[in-house]
């Protein structure tokens, strides 16, 4: 039993660092531990102890409870709503999260579009209606079920393309990271493809 504890430490142990991109080495640099004495901690090997873990989990900036509390907090979100003329928005991920999830639902008001820009990436998902993407020279728009991506320092602009309400998911990171899903603007003039 003592040795599934010791290996679910380890592994999480193990998890934050590798999060961190921090070697042995330097997370026993940091910690004051010998990296030999970190790895045997991560492979299960060594027995945790307090001595050991509070360094530790102050050079990897988490809670002792984090490496070694058996608990699984309640992964549910808790939406929250905001509203400006023509679009409701759910935002349906963390604040702290690394990338941002939403569904809009965006309504018809008769304005005249503006394009901005800002850092990150986005992708989104029409789920009802026709969406409209104003993208640099692009004028497109998207039906149920498609998709599309794009960095936001291009400037852009979304809204309904006819005189109905439009659904859409959208995933934003902030920090400009790609979405590891692909979709085209350009059509594909590849024959025979």
């Amino acid at each position: 039993m003592e040795s599934s504890r010791a290996q679910r430490i380890g592994a999480r142990l193990r998890a934050a660092r590798s999060e961190r991109g921090l070697t042995l080495a330097e997370l026993g640099a940091t910690a004051e531990i010998s990296p030999s004495t970190v790895s045997r901690l991560e492979s299960g090997k060594r027995q945790p102890n307090l001595d050991l873990l509070i360094p530790l989990a102050a050079a990897l900036d988490v809670t002792l409870d984090q490496l070694v509390s058996d608990s699984v907090p309640d992964p549910r979100v808790a939406p929250r709503m905001t509203h400006r003329p023509g679009a409701s928005i759910e935002v349906l991920s963390r604040e702290d999260a690394p990338t941002q999830t939403v569904r809009m639902v965006l309504t018809p008001v008769g304005e005249t579009p503006q394009l901005r820009t800002h850092d990150g990436f986005e992708w989104l998902y029409v789920l009802s209606g026709r969406l409209r993407l104003l993208l640099g020279d692009h004028d497109l728009v998207l039906k149920p079920g498609e998709a599309a991506e794009f960095a936001t320092r291009i400037p852009h602009w979304l809204g309904c393309a006819d005189d109905e309400p439009v659904e859409a998911m959208c995933i934003f990171s902030q920090s400009g990271e790609r979405i590891h899903v692909r979709a085209q603007t350009e059509p594909d003039r590849r024959v025979g493809r």
